[in-house]
């Protein structure tokens, strides 16, 4: 059970998210993502642009350091449903070195784009297989890189040219 006080903090940093970054409801099922993933063009293009967004040196590749970067600034593993929670910085480094060694398949120190690709389409088959059939609402942020937003506006552009 969270307590009253973890509520009224999380609502209080949602509300404040909200004020910084325009946040959407999106309805989001498993087909939906799996429909998304399996358009090798629209999810090819997501990905790539997400990639391209986070090789800062514009080298071609993934370094730990530019996909630490990238963890820390979303804090998935640093929060508790928006709520900051107290985890030892030698236990987010290692959690973030197991992500890392999940996407660096080929184990060479870096991840280039076939290896991002693989992995990011692991992951959303995963979330897809849990979601299962049953829609959920989910907030996010009302920019074009939510690859959730994408399957969701994907999805829609599906339901519009079928009607």
């Amino acid at each position: 059970m969270v307590s009253a006080n973890k509520q009224s903090q999380f609502f209080s940093d949602f509300h404040s998210l909200q004020e910084h970054k325009e946040m959407g409801v999106i309805i989001i099922d498993g087909p939906t993502v799996q429909a998304f993933v399996n358009d090798d063009v629209e999810f090819k293009t997501a990905v790539d642009k997400q990639f391209v967004s986070l090789d800062t040196n514009n080298d071609g590749v993934l370094s730990r350091s530019e996909m630490r970067k990238v963890f820390e600034t979303t804090r998935f593993l640093e929060t508790d449903f928006g709520v900051d929670k107290s985890t030892p910085p030698e236990e987010v480094t290692l959690l973030y070195d197991s992500i890392f060694r999940s996407f660096d398949e080929d184990n060479n120190g870096t991840v280039d784009i076939d290896e991002f690709r693989s992995e990011v389409k692991k992951i959303m088959l995963a979330v897809a297989d849990g979601l299962g059939s049953s829609p959920i609402q989910m907030a996010v942020e009302d920019d074009t890189q939510s690859f959730f937003k994408l399957a969701a506006d994907h999805e829609a552009a599906r339901s519009a040219k079928s009607s």
